[in-house]
């Protein structure tokens, strides 16, 4: 028997964390342990709740005002002391890019644990976009001995590097994790959540807006908020923004203070089932989460990238993406063609998602069962 230890943080590592823990701990092949540095501490639990996942280490790691340098210390000084050096793993599972990333994979690459590197091979080839992130993935695979690609390309990128060896294209979990939560949603909370949104004219066409990242703070994000007040001018009658405001000041304040529209509704941030049920009512997504650019060829939604540039390539390549980043007139120019334009509509929500078709996980185990 392997004994396997899944080491996360952040929100979306737990949804692509979640398909693999459920896979992994239905065979007797393997040992499963679930630790949390809780680097998200509110939106990881409501992850950790809806997928049932038992969590035996919880860091709780986040104090207020923590600088990255000393979060990236704490991590590996925590992580060692207070999971690995506690009970042996053969392999210890991180997934992307965050901190928590970085900082698992050196401890363990420390006690000479084998670290298994899902969404391995992402690249922006752009060290400070995002930010740290791209610099933890690009980290993180030289450190790892195992590495699971989610598309060719990103098996490409770690050849480029000449990363080798153990380097296998299997999808991405995120699929796999959407697919679950529809089902899960659709069954327990259909009613619930119209009842809860209400507010929200779902026979209009619904824009869902997610913005978020660092480097779309200031000017930047003024520039997307002066795009999406100019959209919803120009359809008032048919066409509701709905935008799940971030709690960081630099988001919520500017989002509170400028969008000021009757057709755009601001809400609080979205819990993952609401997340993908709201993701599952739009029309067409305006977003920065790299998350979501995955997620929504699945559902056959169009997705305005709010990047200059984006380490998921692939869906701009196959056309279920389209890259404005925060240039007022790119969002507002290739909006209107999606809700204007028909057959331009169809060509991108009906492109083949290149990211999966939810049978990552079994992939993985089977492939790490025989490693």
């Amino acid at each position: 028997m392997k004994k396997v230890l899944f080491l996360f943080g952040t929100r979306p590592e737990a949804i692509k964390m979640a398909p693999l823990i459920a896979s992994f701990s239905n065979d007797n092949r393997f040992v499963v342990k679930v630790a949390v540095t809780a680097q998200h501490r509110e939106m990881l639990d409501q992850v950790l709740t809806f997928f049932d996942i038992t969590v035996d280490y919880d860091l709780n790691i986040m104090t207020p005002n923590q600088s990255l340098h000393q979060l990236t210390a704490d991590l590996i000084a925590r992580i060692t002391n207070e999971i690995l050096l506690q009970e042996t793993f053969d392999f210890v599972f991180v997934q992307g890019d965050t901190t928590t990333v970085l900082a698992s994979a050196l401890a363990a690459f420390y006690q000479k644990i084998k670290v298994v590197h899902i969404e391995a091979g992402l690249r922006s080839h752009d060290m400070y976009s995002p930010f740290p992130e791209e610099m933890n993935r690009t980290l993180t695979s030289k450190l790892a001995a195992i590495h699971f690609c989610p598309t060719e390309s990103s098996r490409q990128n770690l050849i480029v590097e000449n990363t080798i060896d153990n380097v296998h294209v299997v999808g991405n979990t995120v699929i796999d994790a959407l697919l679950t939560g529809l089902k899960k949603v659709t069954v327990s909370l259909e009613t619930q959540l119209l009842e809860k949104y209400n507010f929200i004219d779902f026979s209009k066409k619904i824009i869902l807006v997610t913005c978020h990242r660092r480097e779309n703070f200031g000017q930047p994000f003024e520039q997307i908020c002066d795009a999406l007040l100019e959209i919803a001018d120009c359809f008032q009658e048919e066409v509701i923004i709905v935008y799940p405001v971030h709690l960081n000041p630099n988001v919520k304040e500017v989002a509170h203070r400028v969008l000021k529209r009757k057709n755009i509704v601001l809400i609080s941030p979205l819990e993952y089932p609401e997340l993908i049920w709201m993701m599952n009512k739009s029309s067409i997504i305006l977003t920065d989460s790299g998350g979501i650019q995955e997620e929504a060829p699945s559902l056959g939604k169009p997705v305005l990238v709010l990047r200059e540039v984006t380490e998921r390539t692939e869906g701009v390549v196959a056309g279920t993406a389209i890259l404005v980043g925060a240039d007022r007139e790119k969002i507002v120019l290739e909006t209107k063609k999606l809700l204007e334009d028909d057959q331009h509509y169809n060509l991108i929500s009906k492109a083949s998602n290149p990211y999966g078709d939810g049978t990552t996980s079994d992939k993985v185990k089977q492939i790490l069962a025989g490693f």
